[in-house]
């Protein structure tokens, strides 16, 4: 029930999706079941394809979140997030209220012990082919030092064992290469990360690194990613509007990747985009099977133990 186009297009996503993953894989609907299955009917999709947790209350995107988890503990948020951990579904999946999604994951499943801030992060095409990923995109516009080692963790982590990128290259997002570039904040995490055990710490990276391949993980806090993640979205946008198309600046649409998982927590979270189309829906769907099929919070947990 979340997102600007629900539900129509968290349906057809699922339709999609359930054509493509194997028959030992459910994918259960959160909300009015009556809606989802009178729309599968209109399709021509057998109702029993799915599992239906059934509500009518949503949490509506001007919601804040914590007063709407508390006030609509039977939203498709607040079931999710009760079924989430009682693992009786192994992720959950939203485009809804993005406040409501963070704060549902802290307070049910939890944040692994030892993680100071959980940590959203976006994938980055490589002019190569190959891909990168930059953490945080948004949660924490302001960090300290040890909370950007963190994310050198955490993003490494994600790189290994869900896009199976050996050791990993964390570099530090910053205005120059050297190690006494940048504000103080980015000078102290450089001095922390350089002595690193935890992951493969290859110093500074600039702008213009973002999409070769001097790094597999960048590490910036969340308000210079999310203003990255945002300028690469326009740049997406304004080629499409010119009628343009080319290989590398086609691999910048969202919908190839999905949503964004909340990293730290102790289960799988995936954030979609409001806008987000069937496609992106689908995809976010099968980042969330390989992210249970790597055992991505255990691995995070044995990391943070």
């Amino acid at each position: 029930m979340g997102g600007d186009f629900a539900p129509n297009n968290e349906l057809e996503a699922a339709i999609l999706a359930s054509k493509e993953l194997s028959s030992d894989i459910k994918i259960v609907l959160f909300g009015d079941s009556d809606v989802a299955k009178k729309c599968l009917a209109q399709k021509g999709i057998e109702p029993n394809t799915f599992e239906y947790v059934h509500t009518t209350d949503v949490i509506q995107m001007g919601e804040h979140p914590t007063k709407a988890l508390s006030h609509k503990p039977n939203s498709s948020i607040a079931l999710g997030f009760k079924y989430l951990k009682e693992t009786k579904i192994n992720s959950f999946i939203s485009g809804g209220n993005t406040g409501a999604m963070m704060v549902g994951a802290m307070f049910s499943v939890k944040v692994v012990p030892g993680v100071i801030r959980p940590s959203i992060g976006t994938i980055l095409p490589k002019e190569s082919g190959k891909i990168g990923f930059m953490l945080d995109v948004g949660t924490n516009a302001d960090c300290k030092p040890d909370v950007l080692y963190q994310f050198g963790i955490l993003g490494s982590l994600f790189a290994e064992f869900v896009y199976k990128v050996t050791k990993p290259k964390v570099a530090l997002l910053n205005i120059g290469e050297e190690a006494e570039k940048g504000n103080l904040v980015s000078q102290a995490a450089y001095n922390l990360m350089k002595e690193s055990k935890d992951f493969n710490f290859i110093g500074n990276v600039e702008g213009r690194d973002l999409f070769n391949d001097k790094s597999d993980v960048i590490v910036c806090e969340g308000f210079t990613g999310n203003i990255v993640l945002k300028a690469c979205e326009s740049f997406y946008s304004t080629i499409k509007r010119r009628n343009k198309s080319d290989e590398f600046f086609d691999r910048m649409n969202y919908e190839i990747y999905g949503g964004t998982p909340i990293l730290g927590i102790n289960s799988t979270v995936i954030i979609c985009h409001g806008i987000s189309t069937p496609t992106a829906i689908k995809n976010s769907i099968f980042l969330a099977k390989d992210i249970s099929d790597a055992n991505l919070p255990e691995k995070i947990k044995e990391a943070f133990n």
